[in-house]
């Protein structure tokens, strides 16, 4: 939470924020839109929360944009220690919430809005109910009900990709315990049906109100172009597997020293021997598939945490040297990393933010697009895609799709360097005429042209 607000929006964080702030004006919560275009590639959830933040703060800023990344991550540390205390115990349960806090990957994404906190953080809840209930021999309707719920608001997050890690920790715990019928409860099927059920409350009505075949291409085309690994660059692939690692560190330098033949019972054996296999195999797959992206992997940090916890609570961490066996060298080693992470997210991230205040482009060109059009005059902006600097501009935003759809009543609009031809060409304000009064750059670096509509005698 410390300075959550003080970077500007950066990377895919736009397309986050920009469709929730178009809800808002349009009331449109179906269909998002980035620009003057509906946005097929992802589901609106984290569009909804973004939204949600704002109408309940009654602020758009960067704090309450990020609010739901943020919130999500704490909710899976708070699940840790409660519903997983049973499993892990009062102290393992402490060590996993800590684990799961304190890595660079959940460090990172808890402080954007992006997909991956929430899609992850949903996903993680999911297997920490799961196991937690299934260790527990709850009743199946509680094991697979809410945790098909939450499977079904990852869908909303941004697609499938979760089930692979959710149904690997699954079948592998139930391999282990031989106990295959768990899969043929009623209580699962009705889960499944929950599960789809909350996707398809969006899904259907989002296929009515757009073109069927445009979106179904765009969906296919998210997972065809993976595998099919369009763009695929063998120097970025090989370096997914150590790139994803990166992502749970510091917390990875111990998996080389667990030794789960010193867990004293023999259920924790053969659950972490489970949880191995099911966090190592999609972890593996996912990132050895052509097109796949590190971040793809990082539902991995849940189960991840759990095991490595149960691992530090029990004792069974080794190393080859005599002191490396001394159970006090790897309280503070477990310490020390904990510590690392509060300084990395308490100190690091505010620093960071103080160092980078004077080159945060988007709202220095939103600053000078500010300084040259009043707030009470409406800015049109010409086919703009994605732009973020429009987050940060005070006057209300009208996007249209070319400079002939502009109003006559237009005074400022903005259109991208290769429109700027013919926007100085136009004819229809005659005897007024448009005039460039500002040229700003957005983060990508792309030229965008402020045009203002005057008498000929002023240009």
């Amino acid at each position: 939470l410390p300075a959550l607000g003080s970077i500007a929006i950066k990377g895919e964080e736009g397309r986050r924020i920009l469709p929730a702030v178009r809800m808002l004006e349009t009331g449109n919560y179906i269909v998002p839109e980035v620009g003057s275009k509906p946005y097929y590639r992802k589901p609106p959830l984290v569009n909804w929360l973004v939204a949600a933040c704002f109408k309940l703060f009654g602020i758009r800023n960067e704090w309450t944009a990020r609010l739901p990344s943020a919130l999500s991550v704490l909710v899976v540390a708070i699940a840790f220690v409660t519903f997983a205390r049973a499993s892990l115990g009062p102290r393992g349960s402490i060590i996993a919430a800590m684990i799961w806090l304190t890595n660079i990957g959940i460090i990172e994404k808890g402080r954007l809005i992006e997909i991956e906190a929430l899609y992850v953080s949903l996903c993680g809840l999911a297997i920490i109910l799961w196991l937690s209930f299934f260790l527990q021999k709850k009743s199946p309707w509680l094991t697979w009900l809410p945790s098909s719920f939450l499977l079904g608001l990852g869908l909303l997050a941004k697609g499938p990709t979760h089930l692979l890690f959710f149904y690997a920790i699954v079948f592998a715990v139930l391999v282990c315990w031989k106990d295959w019928r768990a899969l043929f409860h009623p209580a699962h099927f009705v889960g499944l049906a929950v599960m789809l059920g909350v996707a398809a409350a969006w899904a259907i009505p989002f296929v009515h109100l757009t073109t069927s075949e445009v979106v179904l291409d765009k969906w296919s085309g998210q997972f065809t172009g993976r595998l099919k690994g369009i763009d695929f660059k063998f120097s970025d692939w090989i370096e997914n597997v150590p790139r994803g690692l990166i992502y749970f560190v510091p917390w990875v330098l111990l998996f080389p020293f667990t030794r789960f033949s010193t867990l004293q019972r023999e259920n924790e054996q053969r659950l972490a021997r489970a949880l191995s296999w099911g966090t190592a195999v999609p972890f593996l797959a996912l990132n050895l598939v052509p097109g796949g992206l590190p971040r793809y992997s990082m539902p991995a940090i849940v189960p991840a945490s759990w095991l490595l916890a149960m691992i530090c609570a029990g004792n069974a961490l080794r190393g080859p040297h005599r002191w490396m066996k001394d159970e006090r060298i790897w309280r503070k080693v477990i310490a020390a990393f904990v510590g690392v992470g509060i300084v990395i997210g308490a100190v690091g991230y505010p620093v960071t933010a103080l160092v980078l205040s004077d080159r945060q482009q988007v709202k220095k060109a939103a600053a000078e697009i500010n300084a040259l059009v009043p707030q009470n005059e409406t800015l049109y902006a010409v086919n703009p895609d994605y732009q973020p600097v429009f987050f940060y501009v005070k006057a209300p935003v009208q996007y249209v799709s070319d400079v002939e759809n502009l109003p006559g009543s237009v005074r400022y609009f903005l259109v991208r360097h290769n429109n700027e031809a013919k926007a100085l060409a136009a004819q229809k304000w005659a005897p007024l005429r448009p005039r460039p009064i500002a040229r700003v750059r957005d983060y990508s670096k792309r030229e965008m042209v402020l045009f203002e509509v005057a008498p000929a005698n002023e240009i």
